[in-house]
């Protein structure tokens, strides 16, 4: 029974001890995972999980773009994408089409990328 108290433990500092670019890496990857589990889920013609995984996915990208620094130009692509993202996921929540979920992943999948590749020239 210990066990899972251990990986709870390590996932909680690795959290506390993540720079902010590797938080945002770990919300992006979140998310990601969160919107597999929902085109799993309409797959599987489960409503209430399919809803359950678009909500988590829909509560990071608020959460990515309520801590937007807007004084730097680059936040106001991100704004629009965010917001876009957004739209997409009530749009797929009502529908429950695993098409537009597929799209909205295929965005996660390229911020994510896009941020490896800044943190990866951050280092450098």
């Amino acid at each position: 029974m210990a066990l899972p108290n251990a990986y709870g433990q390590y996932n909680n500092s690795k959290i506390l001890t993540a720079s902010p670019a590797e938080l945002t890496l770990m919300l992006y990857e979140g998310a990601i995972k969160f919107c597999n589990i929902a085109i799993a889920a309409i797959e599987e013609k489960d409503v209430e999980k399919t809803h359950t995984n678009i909500r988590k996915v829909e509560r990071i990208i608020d959460y990515l773009r309520q801590t937007l620094d807007m004084k730097y130009p680059v936040a106001e692509h991100f704004e629009r994408i965010y917001t876009y993202l957004s739209q997409r996921l009530i749009e797929a929540n009502i529908k429950k089409e695993k098409e537009i979920l597929e799209e909205i992943n295929g965005h996660l999948r390229m911020l994510r990328d896009t941020w490896k590749e800044v943190m990866k020239k951050g280092r450098e």
